[in-house]
């Protein structure tokens, strides 16, 4: 299992990537309850357990009214909004989660690398502070937020396993894509993810 300083990182487990959202990914309501059985099962196993989340203020160019679903997407996490809340399965545990980083205010964000906890800290730097040497990454979505966080957490320094079946993909030939480029920078995917 986690060694000690192991930290649990989940993904954008949010209402607009599940089911019934606007940018939603087939299997995004099971993992939000898959990842919540498994916090009250193992949650004890890691030393931190934090989550991120769209949180799009101003995020210009990211959204478009017509988005080619690559470099521009439909209104998506808005901040403050229902969209942009964490889906109902998880939301109690993600409650009692050690900290939140929020990404993409004011820009496109997929890592949550990129994203800062109420007090401005990143994620990488939270990490460090309390002696993190290697993070678990579950959520939504394998071939795009999940990929970014596993690939930067890497190139911070840390040890990095996917739990893949706590992950959602979009499609079956990105999130192929994905996995093999998250093992090219040395994370370990473990099992197998969910694709629409």
């Amino acid at each position: 299992m986690s060694s000690p300083r192991t930290a649990l990182v989940v993904v954008d487990v949010q209402n607009d990537f599940c089911e019934g959202g606007s940018l939603a990914v087939a299997g995004g309501a099971a993992v939000a309850a898959d990842v919540a059985d498994w916090v009250r099962d193992h949650g004890g196993d890691y030393a931190a357990i934090v989550a991120t989340a769209d949180w799009h203020e101003d995020p210009g160019s990211h959204w478009a009214a017509e988005p080619d679903f690559r470099d521009t997407w439909p209104v998506h996490c808005a901040a403050g909004t229902p969209g942009a809340d964490f889906h109902p399965a998880i939301a109690s545990t993600l409650a009692e989660a050690d900290a939140v980083f929020r990404k993409g205010r004011d820009r496109a964000a997929y890592s949550g690398f990129e994203g800062y906890a109420a007090d401005g800290t990143s994620l990488g730097d939270w990490l460090r502070d309390r002696d993190i040497t290697a993070v678990d990454v579950v959520g939504i979505a394998t071939d795009h937020c999940v990929r970014a966080t596993a690939v930067d957490a890497r190139a911070e320094g840390f040890d990095v396993r996917v739990l893949l079946p706590m992950t959602a993909g979009v499609a079956p030939d990105t999130t192929e894509r994905a996995i093999r480029q998250m093992i090219e920078v040395g994370a370990e995917p473990i099992g197998s993810v969910r694709t629409g």
